[in-house]
């Protein structure tokens, strides 16, 4: 659903900083031929309503050792306790994203590692004990791209 509070500026706004969030206001403004003060309360207002959550220096995991990035999908002994097991795995540093999901998996998530030998040492010493029935990993050898979701105002649909 789009939301009906975002018009044209905005949009081109979230374009441009879905593509480099370190854009200086001051070249956004002159980009949208707006005043400086304009695009800082139009960045103000995505905060406030929802639409920018925040902001984040990515990090290329390699580069600080961790070398093994799987995803993980699991089978829940009992499904009423999603709950307890999002809590324990907020708790686990390498566990990066995790997902209710619908179809064969009750949850998925997403872990880095050091290697193969922490990854298994992350299952069988952290993962095992959450009340898992079983769980499915699937090791990732490269990622191809990733990217921000496509920034179109709603009348370009």
């Amino acid at each position: 659903m789009a939301n009906s509070q975002l018009d044209s500026l905005d949009y081109k706004i979230l374009e441009m900083l879905s593509a480099n969030a370190r854009k200086p206001y001051l070249e956004i403004a002159r980009e949208c031929n707006v005043s400086g003060a304009a695009i800082h309360q139009r960045i103000q207002k995505l905060y406030s309503i929802g639409v920018i959550t925040g902001s984040e220096s990515l990090i290329d995991p390699s580069t600080v050792g961790y070398d093994t990035c799987a995803y993980i999908g699991f089978f829940l002994k009992d499904p009423s306790q999603f709950d307890q097991v999002i809590e324990r795995l907020k708790k686990i540093p390498e566990v990066v994203e995790c997902h209710i999901t619908t179809g064969q998996y009750d949850m998925f998530i997403k872990i880095y590692a050091k290697n193969n030998r922490h990854l298994m040492s992350i299952i069988h010493g952290k993962l095992q004990n959450l009340g898992l029935a079983r769980t499915e990993s699937l090791i990732s050898f490269k990622e191809v791209f990733k990217r921000q979701i496509p920034i179109t105002p709603e009348e370009e649909e």
